[in-house]
């Protein structure tokens, strides 16, 4: 592979992975937004209920509105709007009820609907009667599309009782008070057999009668702001899910790196081609077979890119253009350890070649790490930053290359001198030391001769030849007459 084809498919490989690297981030870039958002919601949501408190208190309670009997119908109303707007609001919609408050026909107002509300449990009636008496003072109220809010827990009563036959209602309903009795469903049968009213004009409220009483709506409005922080929870965890990466999006980053790899292989194969002298027109099946079979290969290396690049950046603490790198340098530590099995290559040039591969898988990644930072369009950036850093590293990298080689050669020569001169200083050595053992074997000799003549000459020459001094030497009768009888 010539460095021009290096150069593009290092480029095309950095390419995709900071595609996928721009996946990935979006994927985050809308987890944080969703969250952020979510704040903003829960905030609006439990300010809400917040306000619907403090207005309850200072209108209603420090007031006395209502009096004893009638004060919980007030904090119903406040508490419904409260309520209805922060269920609203944590899911990040506009509040929809307003609160009147002019004690005319219509309490709340919600999306342009008029709603009159009626908490009432006087009578018996699960708040009918107080609503007969509201059609008779405005009697086109239905007409005009207002509707009557009661308690939940009241409506619910009434849309049983209303299912029902009389004979049903003579079978199920206790007679002994415990739970709606048959009279109730006679008043309830009666209320609408009068025709000026149906049951799709009644609706629930948000609040039992009782969670509306002045001993009740503190624990009922800490228990709503419970409710809604649960809400936010889900919604939270619902973000966070939908933010996961999925196997859908791993097979279609692995489709998408084998497609743009097999595409790169095609051209680059193509292009080979037409530089060894042939035209297009000219390519032959085994032509074809070949350009065929390289970007099927690339086409696999490609979808095992994607994958890898995916699941790198997701499941661990990698960026894309590390991935990659790691990815490129591990298909061509592969291929070389093929080449080292079948003999085409020694251990030590697949070390060498290895580390070759690695480092330029570095340079790399970290060239388009920088450009990405510097320049932050997805893909172009990196790329931009992988093209500069290759060319000054295969720049660099050619210089030192001239450079380590005159001075290795410099070395090497300067080595071979040193080694002639040492081996001939060494010869000469052993030549005189080989002369020296030789005269001193000769003299060692003569010295401990059995001819007591000999032996005394050759003491006396040992004697020199270890430095004696002449003076000390016995080599003639007076000196050895002097030594042994004075």
């Amino acid at each position: 592979m010539n460095d021009f084809t290096k150069f593009i498919k290092s480029n095309q490989e950095q390419a995709v992975a900071s595609w996928l690297n721009y996946l990935n981030q979006i994927r985050i870039d809308r987890l944080l937004s969703s969250l952020r958002q979510q704040d903003e919601n829960l905030l609006s949501a439990l300010t809400s209920i917040d306000e619907a408190v403090r207005k309850i208190d200072f209108e209603v309670i420090n007031s006395n509105r209502g009096g004893q009997h009638g004060m919980h119908g007030f904090i119903a109303e406040i508490a419904e709007v409260g309520i209805g707007n922060a269920r609203k609001q944590i899911f990040g919609l506009e509040p929809v009820y307003r609160w009147v408050n002019d004690n005319g026909p219509v309490d709340l107002i919600r999306g342009g609907v008029d709603i009159q509300q009626k908490f009432v449990a006087s009578g018996g009636r699960f708040s009918l009667g107080a609503i007969a008496e509201h059609l008779q003072k405005y009697p086109d109220y239905v007409k005009n599309g207002g509707r009557y809010q009661i308690p939940r827990d009241h409506f619910e009563v009434i849309e049983r009782l209303h299912s029902m036959s009389p004979e049903e209602a003579g079978k199920l309903l206790s007679r002994s008070g415990d739970g709606p009795s048959f009279r109730d469903w006679r008043r309830v049968d009666a209320f609408f057999q009068q025709g000026s009213i149906d049951l799709e004009s009644l609706e629930p409220s948000a609040l039992e009668y009782r969670q509306a009483q002045r001993d009740a709506y503190e624990s009922t409005m800490t228990a709503e702001e419970n409710s809604l922080r649960s809400t936010d929870q889900s919604l939270r965890d619902n973000a966070y899910q939908e933010s996961l990466p999925t196997l859908q999006e791993a097979a279609s980053a692995a489709f998408t790196a084998a497609a743009v790899e097999g595409g790169t292989a095609f051209v680059l194969a193509v292009v080979a081609k037409k530089r060894a002298g042939k035209q297009l027109r000219e390519f032959n099946q085994q032509d074809w077979l070949d350009i065929a079979g390289e970007a099927g290969l690339s086409f696999g290396k490609g979808g095992v890119r994607g994958a890898s690049i995916y699941a790198l950046t997701n499941f661990t603490a990698t960026s894309a253009a590390v991935a990659s790198s790691i990815v490129t340098a591990s298909f061509g530590i592969a291929e070389l350890a093929n080449k080292l099995r079948r003999g085409e290559i020694t251990e030590l040039e697949f070390v060498e070649n290895s580390e070759l591969l690695s480092l330029e898988a570095a340079v790399s990644a970290l060239s388009s790490y920088v450009g990405q930072a510097l320049i932050p369009v997805p893909v172009l950036g990196a790329v931009i930053g992988n093209t500069i850093g290759t060319i000054m590293y295969k720049t660099v990298a050619t210089s030192l290359s001239k450079r380590e080689a005159e001075l290795i050669e410099r070395y090497l020569d300067e080595q071979r001198a040193l080694d002639e001169q040492l081996a001939a200083e060494h010869l000469a050595l052993i030549e005189k030391l080989d002369e020296g053992m030789s005269n001193y074997f000769g003299v060692l000799e003569q010295a401990f001769s059995p001819d007591m003549q000999i032996a005394l000459l050759g003491s006396a020459e040992l004697a020199r030849q270890l430095a004696v001094p002449g003076s000390e030497i016995l080599d003639s009768e007076e000196k050895i007459h002097a030594y042994f009888l004075d």
